[in-house]
């Protein structure tokens, strides 16, 4: 067995994960505390592994496998190999050192086994109830890095997470659709006569742009009540929502008349940057 790697060493293999799959996220961490920033880029790292694990996998059972390991590493199952594990190792640091429930983190893992099968989101209620699992508690988990737990961050972690995973499931659809796997709830397809063939197929129809209106209308909804709730939480915990802004940014950018909802579109770098330390010195996250 190979010796578990040194703690800086694994705080910066995390860093580079996160900064290489979820760069939004890892810049949020930059306006933090060096300890703080440590422990948000660990539960980040966790979530690169959790969602990467469909694209690592050919067949189900393999990637079930890996999401079991993970829920047993949380429930103290697994020794060795998780001191081993630079992740995991980080992120064991970040629950002991921020006092972090275990809980949370393991639904999160159970939650994206959804994501191995290419079963279809029933409806919109099945949407937010997943989404309240993976994007909203990391949220909740972040915050809790940075200060106390209440009622008023769980109900804005709820907002801004809803808002956040819809958005990626809009902007996730070219992905999504060339695995023949869709986020968008059969529900709201149906609603709109919307073919799931034609999805799949990369048919730009006028039934998929209601169809993805009315996702972007439920995302604007969030993002407004998380942005109108910023003020009731403490100042120390609204950087571990400044992701926040980005999701605004998206959210307008994918709205765009005309669009192809095929065509990716990343925001570079430097625009998130941009946008998020505009959004770090507003009234909205300091005052």
């Amino acid at each position: 067995m190979s010796s578990p790697p040194p703690q800086s060493d694994s705080a910066a293999f995390c860093a580079d994960l996160v900064r290489s799959h979820d760069f939004p996220r890892y810049a949020a961490t930059l306006f933090v505390s060096a300890a703080e920033r440590r422990a948000l880029q660990a539960l980040y790292a966790f979530n690169v592994e959790i969602v990467r694990v469909r694209d690592q996998v050919s067949q189900p059972l393999p990637g079930e496998i890996r999401l079991q390991w993970w829920t047993d590493m949380l429930s103290g199952h697994v020794h060795g190999s998780a001191e081993g594990n630079p992740v995991a190792a980080e992120l064991l640091r970040a629950i002991r050192d921020f006092d972090l429930p275990v809980e949370p983190l393991s639904l999160l893992a159970e939650e994206h086994q959804f994501d191995l099968y290419n079963d279809p989101m029933p409806t919109m209620a099945a949407l937010e109830a997943y989404l309240a699992a993976t994007s909203s508690a990391l949220f909740g988990l972040a915050a809790q890095v940075l200060g106390p737990r209440s009622e008023a961050v769980e109900h804005l972690a709820r907002h801004a997470g809803l808002a956040q995973g819809i958005v990626q499931v809009i902007a996730n659809l070219p992905r999504d659709a060339a695995h023949r796997q869709l986020f968008l709830p059969q529900q709201v397809i149906e609603k709109h006569d919307c073919s799931m063939e034609d999805v799949f197929a990369g048919k730009e129809t006028p039934s998929l742009h209601a169809v993805l209106e009315q996702l972007a209308g439920e995302a604007r909804q969030h993002v407004t009540t998380a942005l109108s709730l910023l003020p009731q939480v403490p100042a120390l915990v609204r950087p571990a929502f400044l992701s926040l802004s980005q999701t605004r940014a998206d959210l307008k950018r994918l709205s765009q008349p005309g669009r192809n909802p095929f065509a990716p579109q990343p925001p570079s770098r430097l625009r998130t940057l941009w946008t998020l330390w505009r959004a770090s010195r507003s009234r909205e996250f300091t005052k």
